[in-house]
């Protein structure tokens, strides 16, 4: 066995071994998402709601809803976008810039609040004990996109600590009743070792073949379905109603 057989045959491994996967299992039916979603867009990615999150963007944020269904109904992804290293921000999460634009109301937003605690006498009513603020009590928690009551975030290829982070933005927005839904679009399970494997080489600056195969960047620890479901399923975006959206290959060309 050669020595890239040996890493594509770990790497598999890792994806099969790992216990923080999960498939949804205590995500709303699958024939609520059927029945709110066009069958071209399930078509084109994989949809999990949960807390009855897509009946809510569907009912009571019709416009919002509508900006989703646009965005990716016109989602489309290029090999070459995939293949180029990434950095700060890469191609793929700047084409996403464009589809959820400031024109129409999406803005990169960050939360911050402070907590004013009151001590009341339990039996004398209007009598305070003490009373103190907590400066900063919410602070440097950010969304990629709001619009409303309606938050998205974009998870392309970073660590899979990252959903840890954007599910406590998604909680502490919604605690503060900042947010009421939020939407987190990343890669979808069906973008795996073989498809990665497919796309040959990553691409230099100068967009000549590199030395490195593309399948080495997309890992079992980075951003992908199976590591977001695993993470809703043990309940960490709080209250807070989530849809998880995966991009499937049928979106890349």
């Amino acid at each position: 066995m050669s020595a890239d057989e040996s890493e594509l045959e770990d790497i598999e491994e890792e994806f099969e071994g790992t216990d923080d996967i999960s498939s949804g299992k205590i995500a709303d039916s699958n024939a609520i998402v059927e029945k709110i979603f066009p069958e071209r867009i399930l078509k084109k990615f994989e949809i999990f709601s949960y807390r009855n999150a897509a009946t809510i963007l569907l009912n009571s944020f019709p416009n919002e809803f509508g900006d989703l269904l646009t965005a990716l109904d016109s989602f489309t992804i290029t090999k070459e976008m995939i293949r180029i290293p990434g950095g700060s921000k890469g191609p793929i999460a700047k084409y996403v810039d464009t589809l959820f634009s400031e024109d129409r109301g999406w803005v990169e937003a960050r939360i911050s609040a402070d907590l004013n605690v009151k001590l009341l006498h339990a039996k004398k009513k209007n009598i305070i004990l003490s009373q103190y603020t907590r400066d900063g009590f919410l602070d440097g928690h950010r969304i990629d996109f709001l619009n409303g009551k309606v938050a998205v975030d974009l998870e392309w290829n970073s660590k899979d600590q990252t959903y840890d982070r954007d599910l406590y933005a998604f909680s502490a927005f919604y605690e503060a009743g900042a947010i009421d839904v939020g939407v987190i679009i990343t890669r979808g399970s069906s973008l795996d070792v073989a498809f990665f494997r497919s796309l040959g080489k990553v691409l230099k600056r100068d967009g000549t073949d590199g030395d490195d195969e593309v399948f080495r960047k997309f890992g079992a620890s980075t951003t992908w379905m199976g590591k977001l479901l695993y993470r809703l399923d043990a309940g960490r975006n709080g209250g807070c109603p989530v849809l998880a959206i995966g991009i499937r290959p049928e979106c890349v060309v």
